[in-house]
């Protein structure tokens, strides 16, 4: 299926449940870019910590919960509240217009770089001193 119509597909739904104990990593980001609000339960580990990177550089850390109850009662709520979800939709859109992580050529540049970085000391760096307005400070 075309990218644009799989996109299309999120726009239908209301609200994106997103999987754990392996978050849905492309998935969720198909999700937030068509606009499509994105619950998580954020784990300890990378596969589960996927989601609630991209819902904070979004600025969304209100649909990161930390246990399955809350989990439940937050998408419940949700569900409960289309007035909100229609707020959540507006902020993601605005969002869009280039802001992290939707803003890859900020991405690009600033991880080129970071490993020119990387690349100018013969080893490897104690510390790496990312640029306050990096796209990378709003993810860290």
């Amino acid at each position: 299926m075309p990218k644009a119509e799989h996109l299309e597909r999120h726009r239908l739904a209301d609200l994106f449940l997103d999987t754990f104990t392996y978050n849905a990593h492309t998935t969720a980001s198909d999700a937030l870019w068509a606009g499509l609000p994105v619950v998580t339960l954020r784990g300890g580990a990378f596969q589960s910590r996927v989601c609630a990177s991209l819902l904070t550089a979004l600025g969304l850390s209100e649909l990161i919960t930390v246990s399955g109850t809350e989990y439940e009662a937050r998408a419940v709520d949700l569900a409960r509240a289309p007035e909100q979800l229609q707020e959540l939709r507006a902020r993601l859109r605005k969002r869009q217009s280039g802001g992290p992580p939707f803003a890859t050529c900020s991405f690009v540049r600033d991880l080129e770089r970071a490993f020119e970085a990387i690349w100018a000391v013969d080893q490897r760096p104690e510390v790496l001193d990312i640029p306050k307005d990096s796209f990378f400070k709003a993810i860290v």
